[in-house]
């Protein structure tokens, strides 16, 4: 496996509205724990579409496996140019910093937002330009996790395409873990 799509909730479907938030320190342990294996076999590219939440910290998790692991790269593939332009100015310069550091940076679609046809279509890029997925989903909670995750399923059906879930008894292991190592 050289390339891995990682994706899951968006910040707000997870409740959490500022990047500093306890609970990302868990989510992004949770994203480490299962790439670390995948890095150590010889994982070269994670590619992202830039969302904030599970994607954007997961750009901060690369970033920090990258001091180690020198062949890890990141590349973020938006659907559409522009897709900051309604957030905030703080998550708009909180996405323009991942996209600084990334390895890669390119729009599927090179022009601005038309129709949720082209995240439909980014969801079946990813998974094509990908050989396997890394995603924060739990199927009893509904979000925009479960578009690329059902999208998956299908290519998974046909083929070989692991789906490497991190689910929310997951992220309780990963808090867990990380309140014993504090104390």
């Amino acid at each position: 496996m050289k390339v891995l799509y990682l994706t899951g909730y968006k910040a707000f479907e997870f409740g959490i509205f500022k990047n500093d938030h306890e609970a990302v320190r868990y989510i992004k342990k949770a994203i480490e724990q299962r790439l670390l294996p995948l890095v150590e076999d010889g994982l070269e590219w994670v590619i992202i579409s830039g969302q904030l939440g599970t994607e954007l910290w997961g750009a901060e998790v690369i970033f920090e496996m990258q001091e180690h692991y020198e062949q890890l790269k990141l590349g973020v593939l938006t659907p559409f140019l522009k897709q900051e332009e309604s957030w905030n100015e703080t998550n708009q310069e909180y996405y323009r910093s991942i996209l600084a550091r990334a390895d890669f940076v390119q729009s599927i679609f090179n022009k601005p937002y038309e129709g949720p046809e082209q995240l439909k279509m980014k969801n079946k890029y990813m998974i094509h330009k990908s050989d396997a997925m890394l995603i924060i989903f739990e199927a009893e909670k509904d979000g925009s996790a479960k578009y690329p995750y059902y999208e998956a399923l299908k290519k998974a059906g046909n083929q070989a395409y692991p789906i490497y879930q991190v689910n929310f008894d997951d992220l309780q292991m990963a808090a867990e873990e990380g309140n014993w190592s504090e104390q």
